[in-house]
């Protein structure tokens, strides 16, 4: 997929992020794209890490929330997340982190 092709960073879900940063990777190890390739791939991929990183950064937030709101951890019988929260579906949910849907 050229640079055209791709879709802005910040639309992205976290595993979006996370697969395209693998090829990305991938890519760039493999070592057969031009410096001018390699630098554009470089710069993507440390945008991609960034937004994998934001996600991360927003569910972790979300999570100390959940229990700093009666002191149990979540998931604890009677804390926060009782009721079957768990911690994939609190990452995959940007808005913690200020990616509400217009932005995941």
């Amino acid at each position: 997929m050229d640079a055209a092709e791709r879709p802005d960073v910040s639309t992205l879900s976290y595993e979006q992020a996370r697969d395209e940063l693998i090829e990305v990777v991938h890519h760039l190890e493999a070592g057969s794209t031009s410096l001018e390739d390699a630098l554009a791939l470089w710069e993507r991929g440390e945008a991609l890490a960034a937004r994998c990183q934001a996600w991360l950064d927003g569910a972790r937030e979300r999570l100390e929330a959940a229990r700093a709101g009666d002191g149990q951890p979540v998931g604890a019988p009677g804390g926060a997340g009782a009721a079957g929260d768990n911690a994939r579906e609190v990452a995959l949910e940007g808005d913690a982190a200020g990616l509400g849907e217009e932005d995941a």
